[in-house]
């Protein structure tokens, strides 16, 4: 069944898009199988803003199989790309890897240390696994194996005998830069590259021999790089001769038996809607510029018999701080680093709740601990039936297929908390374990499998994302310095604190117990609520909580108290407030 009827006007962007990929299939094959489609290149670590390329259409997919239809999600695997640059920031990869530009990445050794066979399959590898994890299911082909196994030899041919059809059409977008714009406002890198194309309107499309148009580029017989002009074809025989400008060799073969070369990419992409009857595949903004592959496609596929699929312009994924991610700069955020520190299933709601056409960012600095509340507080609204419909749906997207649910956390306690745990007890299991039970002893833990994995995600954004000089450290001794300058009202604040603490020791007592102290203190009662309270309270709230966190850890801020004094314990808490 579909997460939203199709008939309701509240329908989210996923079923509106399952219901025109549904009808266009049925015009274009009907009662065969949906085919949606994606492509992605391991040119390098393949970062979360490709995810997206993949996200969009198996959720797609996802929903067409939800209603009992037959799907195909295709990830071409672009491995027989050529090797464009040394990516910064691999570990395992210096400057000698130079040496392979032009080579297909199939041809390329993989990093120091990968047990991988190339280049290609070590970053592959990688996407693949986590793709696993976040439950896509899909059809993954090679392109390696599609060109050398001689897959597309008769779109090969066709391309080359329809060689001036396709340069006539590429002959159109073949214009000069236009003059750079003067900017109205400040614009980031990722809306410039947006703006520009990202170099899509640029790509080589065959036209660069000055013997005529060729929409083939062979890969060089002797040092395998693509760095080749073809100078002659013969139609009837198929004769096609080449040279290599990176060594000097030269040949001329048959191409109805070779099979060492690729389209060019503006003509591989629309041969292979064609090819594999694809209803539905997006693009990024920098391949739906005028003059980039995905618009001139739509012109070239019909030379091979296809139409365009339905293809949604996809917004750019960033980080917190950082603009476009691109693969070649290397250090960017992958797929499996967001699985280390997030559960599936908040990865899988970030790409769902969010139109194709809007941008967003990932968070790995302290926005992770916003996003999981606001994650909880979704999930607690769709168990109560209060969410409204579109949320529903992208969690229940999130969470599951139409296969299966994903694994989840028994108990999902807040993120922030575990956080604050992991960070007090550094790696101490036991302590994280005494610490949870007593968030609620009426119901405690059995173990810290209950609160796995997001127990795990937690802990791994503490180790890894947090600074040094922002963990939390737990004093040894008392300040007794401070103890002895403190007045007579923060000398009570504590006193009404330190009472309080046997009967309030849980996550929700002592929250109830911090923040009633400065009420009490002014005379009013600690159930008192924000309205029925002078604004002066939250400033002695403040004052109150700044003074616990230096004589706990030496800082004025710090992991949330209730969390913080169950971490530290009754004993040292009154040990360190000076009882």
């Amino acid at each position: 069944m579909p997460i939203v009827a199709q008939s309701n006007e509240t329908a989210d962007w996923v079923s509106r898009f399952a219901d025109d990929v549904i009808e266009e299939s049925e015009r274009r094959a009907p009662g065969k199988p949906v085919v949606v489609a994606s492509g992605l290149s391991p040119s390098g670590p393949i970062h979360l803003g490709n995810l997206r390329e993949v996200m969009t259409p198996h959720l797609v997919a996802d929903e067409i199989r939800r209603r009992g239809r037959e799907v195909r999600h295709l990830i071409s695997w672009d491995d027989y790309d050529r090797y464009r640059k040394v990516p910064a920031g691999v570990t395992g990869v210096d400057e000698s890897w130079a040496e392979h530009i032009g080579k297909p990445l199939t041809s390329v050794p993989a990093p120091k240390g990968s047990e991988h066979a190339n280049w290609a399959e070590h970053f592959k590898a990688a996407m693949v696994a986590s793709l696993a994890e976040l439950g896509v299911e899909f059809d993954g082909i090679s392109q390696t194996e599609q060109y050398t196994s001689g897959v597309y030899r008769e779109q090969i041919l066709h391309a080359m005998r329809h060689r001036g059809d396709i340069d006539a059409i590429l002959a159109q977008y073949r214009t000069k830069p236009k003059a750079a714009k003067k900017q109205q406002k400040p614009v980031d890198e990722a809306e410039l590259e947006a703006e520009e194309g990202s170099g899509a309107a640029s790509e080589d499309d065959g036209s660069s021999g000055s013997a005529g148009y060729f929409p083939y580029k062979p890969y060089c017989g002797n040092c395998e790089k693509d760095l080749t002009t073809v100078s002659a074809y013969d139609d009837d025989s198929t004769e096609l001769t080449y040279a290599c400008t990176a060594c000097g060799f030269s040949e001329t073969v048959r191409l109805s038996e070779f099979n060492r070369g690729k389209l060019v990419w503006k003509v591989d992409w629309p041969m292979r809607w064609a090819y594999e009857g694809v209803i539905f595949e997006p693009s990024g903004v920098d391949h739906s510029s005028p003059g980039s592959s995905f618009q001139v496609g739509g012109q070239i596929v019909g030379i091979f018999g296809g139409k365009q699929p339905i293809g949604p312009m996809y917004a750019f994924v960033g980080i917190s701080g950082m603009a476009k991610m691109s693969s070649s700069r290397g250090g960017v955020p992958t797929p499996a680093d967001a699985l280390k520190i997030m559960e599936p299933q908040l990865l899988r709601w970030l790409y769902a709740r969010r139109r194709p056409n809007q941008s967003f960012k990932i968070a790995f600095d302290q926005e992770i601990q916003r996003l999981y509340d606001e994650w909880d507080k979704l999930a607690a609204k769709v168990a109560d039936s209060s969410a409204l419909p579109g949320d529903v749906a992208a969690y229940t997207r999130a969470v599951g297929t139409a296969a299966a649910e994903l694994p989840r956390t028994p108990r999902p306690l807040p993120y922030r908390t575990l956080a604050s745990v992991a960070d007090i007890t550094a790696g101490h299991q036991d302590q994280a374990l005494r610490i949870l039970s007593e968030l609620d002893p009426a119901n405690p833990l059995g173990s810290l499998d209950e609160a796995r994995p997001r127990y795990d995600r937690a802990e791994a954004w503490i180790n890894s994302h947090v600074p040094a000089d922002q963990r939390t450290i737990v004093r040894e001794e008392p300040d007794t310095e401070l103890l002895k300058s403190l007045d007579e009202p923060s000398q009570q604040s504590i006193r009404l604190l330190l009472d309080g603490l046997e009967d309030h020791w849980s996550l929700d007592g002592l929250t109830h117990l911090v923040y009633g102290v400065p009420k009490v203190q002014a005379g009013f009662s600690a159930d008192a609520t924000p309205k029925e309270l002078p604004p002066e309270i939250k400033t002695a709230q403040r004052t109150f909580f700044a003074l616990l966190y230096h004589l706990l850890v030496g800082r004025d801020t710090g992991p949330r108290l209730p969390t913080l004094l169950l971490a530290v314990g009754q004993e040292r808490v009154r040990a360190l407030l000076g009882q």
